[in-house]
């Protein structure tokens, strides 16, 4: 006789993903298949990693959930998203519950022209900003402006793809690089030139089912490669939870006037969307301002998050799929989390793969994890990085400083060539 408990299939090998597969194996469930995972997956209980089947292949997958059985499909990452996992799901395995929106849903990560164009269409405060898809048009437009400016590749470039000049001659240049050179590739096909807004950012992680949000704690993410936010974007170097910048009366007014008026938005053009909105915002001295949506849980932010989520996930995800999510509470302890994410050297631009590392996780202080990234095992067991972001070390403590101290003590059991990581994690927050 079959369960009626969760068997997971979950899409994905970031530290994002271990985090979620870390979490929600605490929970009430059978299984989780992770496709396909990483070194830290591998060590989940109740989870084992399946490396024969592509995460791009959705075909393969249905097949392989049908095979296994696998009730829940959770998956982690913008990309299959954006390519309508969801939808080909609903097509192909229609009795597999999904957490995740539908293909037009998606269309907020995966088009900045889109969500601006959103965003203008329902009132939700952003940036002035103008859409372009002729070079010469673009390069006009800056020069008529007078404020400063950031411009965006429109489609996904793995949180690259963003770029902040200093001067409209720099502007100019970066113009260039995206829509000529093609830095990020066909993402760049057209650009976002929006006014560059000053203040503290944060993010927020809303689980919804299309009509309730019960939003996580508040981040603070890290994106710049250096200390003191110098240097390129990257997908993030840490992050933690929650962050002082924000009061409660300001997350009120966020949940007032920018989330709620996303969800209803999208409902009132027939994309509900299901899943997580990781929502980017800029504290600016008019008022919280919308810089960014993603269509999933972020990375590093979900390590942060998770580590203060008291709630059972597994349970609110499928609350959010049977609609649910009215009906229960999101609860968070008291404590403050910290993320530090451990890079190989040359990240974010060129760096090697397959360099031998060793994690003493084990030494580990309570309240610490260490959630794998770009890491895989070899043949023989052995952990190598595999990717430009490798590792991170998560920490909780009784508030930021301990949080943070613990996570910079995490750090210490990581070890491999090259590693680099920032020293300032949360330093703003501190001061």
């Amino acid at each position: 006789m079959a369960s009626n408990k969760l068997r997971i299939l979950l899409v994905g090998n970031g530290g994002r993903e271990h985090a979620l597969a870390w979490k929600l194996a605490q929970g009430d469930i059978e299984c989780i298949h992770v496709v396909p995972g990483n070194g830290g997956t591998a060590g989940v209980p109740k989870t084992k990693n399946i490396t024969s089947v592509s995460p791009d292949d959705f075909a393969a997958l249905v097949h392989h959930a049908k095979e296994n059985s696998l009730n829940f499909l959770i998956p982690g990452p913008e990309a299959p998203l954006v390519a309508g996992i969801t939808d080909y799901f609903a097509q192909h395995a229609p009795e597999i519950k999904v957490f995740g929106p539908s293909k037009a849903a998606a269309q907020m990560e995966g088009s900045k022209t889109f969500s601006k164009d959103f965003m203008q269409r329902h009132s939700i405060p952003t940036a002035a900003y103008a859409n372009f898809s002729d070079i010469d048009a673009a390069s006009k437009y800056i020069e008529s402006v007078d404020h400063d400016v950031v411009i965006k590749a429109d489609g996904l470039a793995a949180g690259k793809g963003v770029i902040l000049p200093t001067s409209k001659a720099e502007a100019q240049e970066a113009l260039q690089s995206i829509m000529n050179d093609k830095e990020f590739g066909s993402a760049g096909n057209s650009v976002v030139i929006e006014e560059l807004l000053v203040g503290d950012e944060i993010s927020i992680l809303s689980l919804t089912d299309g009509t309730t949000i019960l939003s996580l704690p508040p981040a603070q993410d890290h994106k710049r490669i250096g200390d003191g936010d110098t240097g390129p974007n990257t997908g993030g170097m840490g992050t933690y939870a929650p962050t002082p910048l924000v009061t409660k009366a300001q997350l009120d007014d966020i949940d007032r006037t920018v989330l709620q008026l996303t969800v209803d938005g999208m409902k009132a053009e027939n994309m509900t969307f299901v899943g997580c909105l990781f929502t980017g915002l800029m504290l600016t001295k008019n008022g919280p301002k919308v810089l960014e949506y993603n269509v999933r849980f972020g990375d590093p932010e979900t390590q942060s998050c998770l580590a203060l989520l008291e709630s059972d996930l597994a349970e609110l995800m499928t609350a959010c799929c049977d609609g649910s999510l009215t009906s229960h509470t999101l609860s968070v302890s008291p404590l403050s989390a910290c993320t530090v994410v451990v890079a190989a050297g040359g990240y974010p631009g060129s760096y090697p793969k397959g360099t031998a590392m060793r994690v003493k996780a084990s030494k580990a202080d309570e309240g610490t994890y260490i959630f794998h990234a770009g890491t895989s095992l070899g043949e023989d067991g052995e952990l190598k990085t595999s990717g430009g972001r490798v590792i991170a070390a998560t920490a909780t403590g009784k508030d930021l400083r301990e949080a943070v101290d613990k996570a910079y003590k995490g750090v210490g059991l990581i070890e491999f060539e090259g590693m680099q990581y920032r020293k300032d994690i949360a330093g703003r927050a501190l001061q």
